[in-house]
Parts: C-alpha cells; sequence; structure tokens
C-alpha cells in the first residue's frame, strides 16, 4: 500500500426528505444567491425543481436558474453559465442533477474566478485552485462526481473531452442524496449509472499497486452491490433499499475511498470512451461497456494475477487456464452489461471498422494513456479493434 492523505470535506446530506435541510447550510455558509443550474428537465416532473425552489425561499436565498445541461456536458454551456453568474452577482452553485450537471458547476465555478479562458485549465495551460462553493442535489447515480473533486467536459468544435479539477475548491461542499429521487429513473439511466460506477472500481482496482488487501475488498464488494442492486432495480424501479445501496455504492466508487493506497488508477479506459462519447453522443455508462472488456483482453497479460483476483471474487469462476479465464470474464461482465440493457460493442451503437482511425486519431490526443501498462496510438487502434 502506498503513502496517502485522505481528505474528503464534502458533507452528505443522505435518505427521505433531505433536501429542505440544505437551506439553512447554503445559507450559514455564506452564500446569498445562487445559480440553479439544471440539466433537461426531468426535475420539473418528479417534483426536484419545486422543492428546490422553495427550499431557496424559504431559507431567503436568491436565486437565478439555467437549465439545459446535456448529458455529456459542453464547454459552450459552461462559457453560457459562467457569463449568467458573473452577470447576476451569484456567489454560490446549485446544481441539481446527475454527474453532467455537477462537472458544469465544478467548471463554472472555477471559471467564474479564473481571469482567463475555462479551457486554459481543462488544457493544462494554467494552475487553478479556487472556486465559487458548490452545493448538490443528485438525481441519478453514476459518476461520484458528487462527493469528488473532478469534473470532464467536452469542447464540442475539437471533440476533445477531457477532465478538469481546481484541487480542494471543487468539492461540493453539502451534498444532498435523496434515493426516492431516483424512483422514476428510465431503467437505461439506471444502467447507465451503475456501469460508470462499476468502471471507477475497475479503474483502481487495475493501477497495478501492491499489497492493498483491504482496498480490493471494498473494490470488490462495491462491484458485486452494484450488479446485485442495479439488476434488482431494471425489474423493480421503486425498490428504496436497492436505490439506497446503488447510490451509495456509486459515491463510495470514487469519493476518495476506494483510491487511498493506490496508486491513482488507470483511466486508459475512460480516455477511450470519451472519444466514442465526443463524436457520437452516447451515454458515458454505454461507452464503458463496450470498451472495459475489450481493454481487459489486451491488457491482462501485464499483471494476469489483478485479472484472476477479479474473476475468482467477484464472478465465481475457478478455472486455472489463464486465457480461459480473461475469456470467461469477459463473457460475464457481458452478459451482466445486457442483462441491464447496455451495449457490448461498438457495432451496437452503429459503429464500423471505418470509424477506428477516427476514434484512434482522438484518444491519442495525449499519450501515453493508462498505467498498468502504457497504452500508445498502435494499441489504442487494436483496443477499438477488440470492441467492433
Amino acid at each position: 500500500m502506498r503513502d496517502f492523505i485522505f481528505y474528503n470535506p464534502t458533507k452528505v446530506l443522505f435518505g427521505k426528505n433531505k433536501i429542505k435541510e440544505l437551506g439553512g447550510m447554503i445559507k450559514n455558509s455564506g452564500v446569498t444567491k445562487v445559480l440553479f443550474l439544471y440539466g433537461k428537465g426531468s426535475i420539473f416532473n418528479n417534483g426536484v425543481y419545486e422543492r428546490t425552489a422553495e427550499m431557496l425561499k424559504q431559507s431567503g436565498i436568491d436565486f437565478v436558474e439555467l437549465g439545459g445541461v446535456k448529458a455529456n456536458p459542453v464547454l459552450s454551456k459552461v462559457r453560457e453559465a459562467i457569463e449568467l453568474v458573473r452577470a447576476e452577482n451569484v456567489n454560490g452553485i446549485l446544481a441539481v442533477g446527475g454527474g453532467s450537471v455537477i462537472d458544469s458547476a465544478k467548471a463554472v465555478g472555477a471559471g467564474t474566478l479564473f481571469e482567463g479562458d475555462i479551457w486554459d485549465l481543462f488544457e493544462g495551460k494554467s494552475l487553478f485552485t479556487d472556486s465559487l462553493p458548490i452545493f448538490t442535489i443528485l438525481t441519478i447515480s453514476a459518476t461520484g462526481s458528487e462527493m469528488n473533486p473532478f469534473a470532464v467536459v467536452t469542447k464540442e468544435d475539437e471533440k476533445k473531452k477531457w477532465p478538469f479539477s481546481a484541487g480542494e475548491a471543487s468539492f461540493p461542499k453539502v451534498t444532498v442524496i435523496e434515493p426516492e429521487i431516483q424512483f422514476t429513473l428510465p431503467s437505461a439511466q439506471t444502467a447507465n449509472g451503475a456501469i460508470d460506477a462499476i468502471a471507477h472500481v475497475f479503474e483502481l482496482y487495475f493501477d497495478g499497486t501492491e499489497n492493498v488487501d483491504i482496498q480490493d475488498e471494498i473494490a470488490e464488494g462495491l462491484i458485486r452491490n452494484i450488479m446485485k442492486h442495479s439488476k434488482i432495480l431494471i425489474d423493480e424501479p421503486t425498490n428504496y433499499n436497492s436505490r439506497a445501496e446503488l447510490a451509495w455504492c456509486a459515491t463510495m466508487a470514487l469519493n476518495g475511498i476506494n483510491s487511498a493506497g493506490r496508486s491513482g488508477g488507470d483511466w486508459a479506459t475512460h480516455t477511450l470512451e470519451h472519444s466514442l462519447s465526443a463524436y457520437y453522443d452516447i451515454a458515458h455508462g454505454a461507452g464503458l461497456a463496450i470498451m472495459f472488456p475489450a481493454w481487459i483482453k489486451y491488457v491482462y497479460q501485464t499483471k494476469p494475477d489483478r485479472f484472476i483476483k477479479l474473476a475468482r471474487n467477484v464472478f465465481n469462476i475457478k478455472e486455472d487456464d489463464i486465457p480461459l479465464t480473461i475469456n470467461e470474464l469477459t463473457a460475464k461482465l457481458k452478459k451482466y452489461f445486457k442483462s441491464i440493457g447496455a451495449p457490448t460493442q461498438l457495432g451496437d451503437i452503429g459503429v464500423g471498422e471505418a470509424e477506428i482511425e477516427k476514434l484512434t486519431d482522438n484518444a491519442s490526443l495525449r499519450l501515453p494513456i493508462g498505467r498498468l501498462r502504457k497504452l500508445n496510438r498502435n494499441d489504442i487502434r487494436e483496443i477499438f479493434k477488440l470492441a467492433l
């Protein structure tokens, strides 16, 4: 296990009827006016918009609202929000939605205070560690963005889907997680959220760090529980216990608990998927369901014991022959993805061999990628081919 400092300042209000408790916490933080940021309108159908607006009014917090954040958040909306925040003298951000809304809020929070162009921070041209305070009401569990400092946004004209963080300042101050809010989610969104959470666990599990037994136990438990409860929710979307289990697992997957003592994660598969969703605007979870089995098949020989451990402890695979173990592992992983309605190969989303070079170009903008095995352009091309 590597040396580490664990720090997570986000306060989580988890359970039933927690939105009403958020107003006092926003007010006590010194925020008097928030940008109420949300997505494409589901919060009007499930009552969250009305409850949030009422909470703000009851707490004496002024707000200006902006909707329309896409499932794959884009830079143009972030820039629009920054202009609005500056014009309206807003001093806090309230993100009501899933990871896309929360990621956008983090970019807006930092971009409002940054004197240059916010994309310079994504490009790494400037280091900036300040932000307006961010508060969140989570409506879909997937990215873990509600309890971490990371954000991913796409620059539409260049098809760059890249990460950013302003460090400690990008952690949400307070996050509300009400599992009941997610009762009305379409099954595809529940499935994609579960896959995204599993992928976060995989990225950390497969970063090559030795002697992290307790972290592996946490990771394997998270994967088993995400799989169990996501399958229940496909048939029983209003099962409160499974909603709660899935919600907390998704948060735990990327709130620092699972990464402590590790080497920071591999993240090659996320880079590969970012190219898919930058071009085809598919759900992030759907893209990860396609790319992770292909990545496993390509890199497993670098550290086969890692993959064998997962196969045995999570998928109950006892095969002694390593190639057969990997084949069975990827087969069972794909079977799970299919059972919750996710695609498992590029053809499922209409992407053929003619698109491989374009995807390879995009995923190769920053090389090498990955940690378990450093991947260059030829490696990236071969993984996309395996995903066909």
